[in-house]
């Protein structure tokens, strides 16, 4: 999806354009699951989060002219949400089967040259939450720093610190098993 597109859906549906919503559901759908299956691990409960997000967007009256970051945010608030409801610890591993880690290996190899993509699963599992957040969104689902910011309400420099944080361990780790 290209940042144009976001930005003309912002304002769009800042006009009240009825369109531009189904626009921007069928656009981010799928990416939302995705995203929400990394917290959850679970289909139906990531599908849940994803259709609640837009319930939520839609029924917020208003959008802002960056709609991908604050669908984002939406989603990570309600998955959080859904975890805290669960009674688990928001430090306890994301599970190892969700597409968080298919999705971030191809970009995360190339940083630690010749880590196996098993190896480099485990070192992933390892990292902090707060690193895996931002390694997946921006490697996973392809945000700026600044969107990245904008989801986590950090700021921009914390993000920058927090994937370089993250890619210095990994190549650490990738360093000391070679």
């Amino acid at each position: 999806m290209q940042r144009e597109d976001n930005e003309q859906w912002g304002a769009r549906l800042a006009a009240g354009d009825a369109g531009a919503w189904a626009e921007v559901e069928a656009a981010y759908r799928g990416d939302l699951v995705r995203f929400a299956l990394g917290y959850l691990g679970d289909v139906a409960a990531a599908e849940d989060a994803a259709q609640e997000t837009f319930v939520r967007a839609l029924s917020s009256g208003s959008a802002p002219e960056a709609v991908r970051p604050w669908l984002y945010r939406i989603a990570r608030n309600l998955c959080l949400n859904t975890l805290r409801s669960r009674r688990v610890r928001s430090e306890e591993r994301l599970p190892t089967r969700a597409p968080f880690h298919e999705s971030v290996v191809g970009h995360l190899t190339r940083l630690v040259a010749r880590e196996d993509v098993h190896g480099l699963r485990e070192e992933l599992e390892r990292l902090s939450l707060e690193h895996r957040e931002v390694l997946g969104l921006r490697y996973g689902e392809d945000l700026s720093r600044a969107e990245i910011a904008e989801v986590l309400d950090l700021a921009p420099s914390v993000v920058k610190s927090r994937l370089y944080e993250a890619t210095k361990v990994l190549r650490d780790r990738a360093g000391r098993q070679a």
